[in-house]
């Protein structure tokens, strides 16, 4: 559904901008030229990539993924990278009207120019951005449509994929010509290397693409096929070229001495999280069931206290932030936290700068902590019990106990908090209303600790997820909970939190039903995402934008059967649509881990006792840094 795009060149995307800006709400997201910004010499490269997050502008910016790889390319003299996102849909009709194409913030160069497009994926429900930002380039959805003969027709960039969803990305596999699974920080610039010399040499693409195929972690997807049982199973997968039988990730072993941006862009618009973000540690050991991110970055690895103090003088020096968050999968699991957000403090606060830390757990809570980093700016709390009952939470191994939630709760509202927030899924493999109603003890009692504590004011925000099955998780073959069963758990929790002082949030079932179908889908899944996008379906992750109608439209019309992927129990012995990538993790132990979820059976943090999940013999063991 390409529109007709009149502007080719750079010098006229800036001109045509000019014109239609004053016409859109928040013109800062599409006109570039931030604070830190990176321009280099256009002629000059030789591998022009447009790192594309398809979401706003605000939402993008907030990545950590964009931030390094932004730098990281940058800092290679043959190598350019700009930034581009997806346009809010008031400056998509202005954009069609002039016949715009997406371009980069940068050099205002349209997004076909350029030798690599590269997207990242963050979340499922991002997926009809990404075809529509090829749309709006005037780039062939299907890979299969941007190979010409050498010479002849237009030479088209190579559409690039990674990011956490790239560990199953067959629902976009007929779009994408290459996937990056794992950590980028070694093999991006590995890549582009390929692609630098594989164009001086006049290669054609294909041959490009197998020779990228021998590189550790990437996935070409049309060298692969496959072939299905009558009942939509699939019976094998079959490789098209000599590549490997399955793709293993990408790691960065030395994580200190991983690229680290320094000067990131700072935004003319306020970002989602507008701060300085330093990666404590990459990877996680306590391994909950359901949680994709806890499997698919392990090992665990550190950064020394030295290298996160210096990193942060110098980033805040380059930007003048005036916050900064220590961010990991849980960050007060660091090792150093304590002499760490000491000495941050120390530095940081007669310049005005406060330290957050977003993922804190229960079990390892200290309200000293706490209190430190809010001295400058004082926040509520945020806790993720997942399951109101302690038979739950051992299904799905969240380590957590009730003792610690309200010892942890008794001691924030003495501190001086006011305020709580509790994170829970439902829909839960095995859950019971008598699991829902432990939600609803848990939050008064949180309460009752706020009493107990003198804080008669405090509030308890309660906000509950839809479990959504994922790759390479323990409860990958569970199926979802149908809708309806869905929202009668929702309205049952709504009934039951009416209070003044509790809050209670939840999602849209329809959003994570579609989002269950992506998440386990096959490539079959790619032309319901096709349909969609001609349809009109974007923003899908925004509730004002989603549309379920349009999407039943799709189903109804190209004969998908949604409920295949999202409500069904995957048997053990089947083929998955993503068995031939490997996060490192052995299909046996996320099996033995399945079993333990169904039998209520713990599996301990891995730094106490190995539960042999085959990423370490094979990588590294944890990197853990003693020393305070």
């Amino acid at each position: 559904m390409n529109y007709n795009l009149k502007i080719n060149s750079a010098e006229e995307v800036r001109r045509t901008i000019d014109r239609i800006l004053p016409q859109v709400i928040k013109p800062g997201r599409y006109v570039g030229g931030e604070w830190n910004m990176i321009r280099k010499d256009w002629a000059k490269a030789g591998v022009r990539t447009a790192f594309v997050f398809p979401d706003v502008y605000e939402v993008g910016m907030s990545n950590l993924a964009l931030r390094i790889l932004y730098g990281l390319i940058n800092s290679y003299d043959d190598f350019l990278c700009e930034r581009a996102f997806s346009p809010w849909p008031d400056m998509e009709e202005k954009m069609k009207e002039a016949g715009l194409p997406l371009y980069s913030l940068e050099s205002f160069h349209p997004l076909s120019e350029f030798d690599v497009v590269a997207f990242t994926l963050q979340y499922e429900l991002s997926y009809t951005n990404i075809l529509n930002i090829l749309n709006l380039s005037g780039i062939p959805l299907r890979a299969e449509n941007r190979i010409s003969p050498v010479g002849e027709g237009k030479e088209y960039p190579l559409i690039l994929a990674g990011g956490p969803c790239a560990y199953n990305p067959e629902p976009l596999a007929p779009f994408l010509d290459c996937v990056l699974l794992g950590e980028g920080e070694e093999q991006f610039p590995a890549i582009l290397e390929v692609i630098k010399n594989g164009k001086a040499a006049g290669k054609t693409k294909n041959e490009i693409l197998l020779e990228l195929s021998s590189l550790r972690g990437v996935y070409i997807p049309q060298f692969y096929d496959f072939e299905y049982y009558p009942d939509g199973k699939i019976k094998q997968v079959i490789t098209k070229e000599d590549v490997p039988g399955v793709i293993k990730k990408a790691v960065v072993k030395d994580f200190s001495s991983a690229y680290f941006p320094e000067k990131v862009i700072v935004p003319y618009t306020e970002a989602v999280h507008d701060r300085v973000m330093l990666e404590v540690m990459r990877g996680c050991t306590r391994g909950c069931r359901f949680c994709q991110a806890g499997m698919i970055y392990r090992p665990l690895r550190e950064r020394s206290p030295e290298l996160l103090l210096e990193q942060a003088e110098k980033a805040i020096d380059a930007t003048g932030y005036e916050e900064i968050s220590l961010v990991s999968l849980s960050t007060s699991d660091y090792t150093c936290i304590n002499g760490v957000l000491e000495n941050l403090m120390a530095k940081m606060q007669e310049r005005g700068v406060s330290v957050s830390l977003p993922s804190l757990r229960l079990d390892s809570f200290d309200v000293e902590i706490a209190q430190q980093v809010q001295k400058v700016r004082k926040s509520g709390l945020t806790f993720a019990p997942e399951a109101g009952t302690q038979r739950l939470r051992d299904v799905i191994n969240k380590g957590v106990t009730d003792e610690d939630l309200f010892r942890t709760a008794y001691a924030a509202f003495k501190a001086g908090w006011s305020s709580i927030k509790l994170y829970y899924m439902i829909g839960l493999p095995t859950e019971t209303y008598e699991d829902l109603d432990g939600i609803v003890e848990q939050a008064r009692q949180v309460l009752a600790q706020a009493q107990k504590a003198g804080r008669r004011g405090a509030r308890v925000t309660v906000s509950a997820s839809s479990f959504v099955p994922k790759a390479f998780t323990p409860l990958q073959w569970v199926p979802q909970d149908s809708m309806e069963v869905l929202q009668a758990k929702q309205e049952y929790l709504k009934e039951r939190l009416k209070s003044k002082r509790i809050k209670f949030l939840y999602h849209d079932v329809s959003a994570s039903f579609l989002e269950a179908v992506l998440a386990r889908g096959d490539r079959k899944t790619a032309d319901l995402l096709e349909w969609a996008v001609e349809a009109g379906c974007k923003f899908d992750s925004w509730s004002e934008h989603f549309n379920f109608d349009l999407w039943q439209q799709g189903l109804a019309q190209t004969g998908l059967d949604a409920h295949f992927y999202a409500h069904r129990q995957y048997q053990p012995e089947e083929i998955l649509p993503w068995d031939h990538l490997s996060p490192g993790i052995s299909k046996e132990f996320l099996l033995q881990e399945y079993k333990n979820a169904l039998q209520g059976t713990v599996t301990p943090d891995c730094r106490r006792k190995c539960s042999k999940c085959g990423v370490c013999p094979t990588v590294t063991k944890p990197v853990l840094n003693r020393h305070k």
